[in-house]
């Protein structure tokens, strides 16, 4: 999976620990870079409202590809 370079294993794992410990349910586009609130940690391909694409996945889903 090729992860715009504006994620970061840094804003992932940030995210990561916003959606274990609050209320939010972070989602990056992975293709422009965009984060999503409302999306399931294993989600995957949701749409993006900035670039019209299905790139959006969920922040835990995102982790462990970068980590794969």
């Amino acid at each position: 999976m090729k992860i715009h370079e504006s994620i970061t294993s840094e804003i992932i794992c940030d995210a990561v620990k916003r959606g274990m410990f609050g209320m939010d349910s972070p989602g990056f586009c992975i293709k422009c870079g965009e984060e999503r609130d409302g999306c399931e940690p294993d989600a995957q391909k949701y749409p993006c409202e900035n670039c019209g694409t299905n790139n959006v996945y969920g922040a835990e889903e995102i982790l462990f590809h970068i980590q794969g």
